[in-house]
């Protein structure tokens, strides 16, 4: 009786284990790969506008990508795409770009988005500018010897600037209220409000500061020169061998994308009343 209990034990474990081997998983997914790495130098005004934020979980989910972002002005952005010290640029300096891509330094080259700089300032406008040309505002606020709060950070749009003084033939160093922040185009923008001073600035991020500055307004717009064009590209990847080209050329076909381009062209609508960046949306190639 004692061997016969002893069997049946025996059989009942080996038909438990025949049964745990025999059954399969529900779950029949395989897991997800682990997430490329990006590495994106940009422009602050992208950053500071909120562009970024509605743009890059959409590329990193679609792509299965974690981006690192480098804000910096754009004068920057572009050294470290020669030192190769990124993936992919998305930056806003056309002349400024033009030498690197001519090098290959940067490769797959596109226009993205753009919109316009504008000049801000006090509402009651202390050296009379309103409604000029841009050259002849710069030229006025010289001759006012009025203040100007600038970049001087080697930004996109401080190169904008010191290609409009130079316009005016004007050092704008000679004027005592001209005053250099080294910062972003938020917080530069911030400065001049609390100064009571003019500023060049993109109106993206006029728009999206507005209605934290008291008494400020656009003074001078619309003119062909203050078109702000913003370009992406990848870092060639002869620069450096840790350089991810793959994921850098998904982010140029991302931006470029329908997809990308509708956020654009949708961005800041509902809360502005109108859109902070116009798309390219034929995502044709730079000239």
């Amino acid at each position: 009786m004692k061997q016969l209990n002893s069997l049946l034990v025996i059989i009942i474990l080996i038909g438990t284990v025949l049964t745990g081997c025999g059954q399969t998983s529900d779950d029949t997914s395989t897991p997800k790969e682990k997430p490329a790495e990006l590495l994106l130098a940009t422009t602050t005004t992208t950053r500071d506008t909120g562009l970024l934020d509605e743009l890059i979980p959409v590329f990193e989910e679609e792509y299965n990508v974690k981006t690192k972002l480098i804000v910096a002005g754009t004068g920057e952005a572009l050294t470290m795409a020669e030192n190769g010290e990124a993936d992919a640029l998305l930056v806003h300096s056309p002349s400024s770009e033009k030498p690197l891509v001519d090098n290959g330094d940067v490769i797959n080259y596109k226009q993205v988005m753009y919109n316009d700089f504008v000049l801000v300032g006090p509402k009651d406008d202390p050296a009379g500018v309103q409604g000029m040309d841009i050259v002849s505002a710069f030229t006025q606020i010289e001759a006012e010897n009025a203040a100007f709060v600038s970049r001087g950070d080697d930004s996109g749009t401080h190169k904008k600037e010191l290609e409009l003084w130079k316009a005016a033939a004007i050092d704008p160093l000679d004027n005592s209220g001209y005053i250099e922040t080294g910062q972003g185009q938020g917080q530069t923008l911030q400065v001049a409000n609390e100064k009571q001073a003019y500023c060049l600035v993109d109106r993206g991020t006029f728009l999206a500061y507005e209605k934290n500055i008291d008494d400020y307004a656009i003074l001078v717009e619309g003119e062909e020169i203050l078109r702000n064009i913003y370009h992406v590209m990848q870092v060639s990847p002869d620069k450096n061998d840790q350089i991810n080209a793959e994921t850098a050329a998904d982010f140029v076909e991302f931006m470029v994308s329908d997809q990308a381009q509708t956020i654009i062209k949708d961005f800041g609508v509902a809360e502005y009343g109108e859109p902070l960046f116009h798309p390219y949306l034929d995502g044709a190639a730079a000239e």
